[in-house]
């Protein structure tokens, strides 16, 4: 195992969960995985997150307002988004507000543990 960080992942596709853990657990690091934004912001498990891989598209709250919400909660953790539908806007956006990067789904098991690695400051 890499290190005893957690990565939190936030995704309202079951199946992109199961498969994102799988792929980070297999990457040496441990999982929480959430269905919602909401779920995760109310889970207690913020602290203890490390980096966030999350979704942009999600009902209710999106994940670049979840990012925002938990920037005015003062947690900045390292963000990593996920999407199907990425544009040149979307991309612009979430880099403007910090996050490390936009990943298209199906994620890129190398692009993914490259930022993780970036986030987590490992080489």
């Amino acid at each position: 195992m890499r290190t005893a960080q957690i990565i939190s992942i936030v995704d309202d596709d079951e199946a992109v969960c199961i498969a994102t853990s799988a792929l980070v657990r297999s990457l040496g690091w441990q999982v929480n995985i959430f269905g919602s934004a909401e779920a995760f912001v109310q889970s207690g498990k913020i602290a203890d997150t490390a980096c966030l891989v999350s979704d942009v598209r999600m009902p209710n709250m999106s994940g670049v307002e979840m990012r925002d919400h938990l920037l005015q909660l003062g947690y900045a953790l390292p963000t990593i988004f996920v999407t199907a539908f990425p544009t040149a806007k979307l991309r612009a956006t979430v880099i403007k507000s910090g996050a490390l990067a936009l990943l298209e789904k199906p994620v890129d098991a190398g692009e993914l543990e490259h930022y993780l690695s970036l986030a987590l400051g490992q080489p």
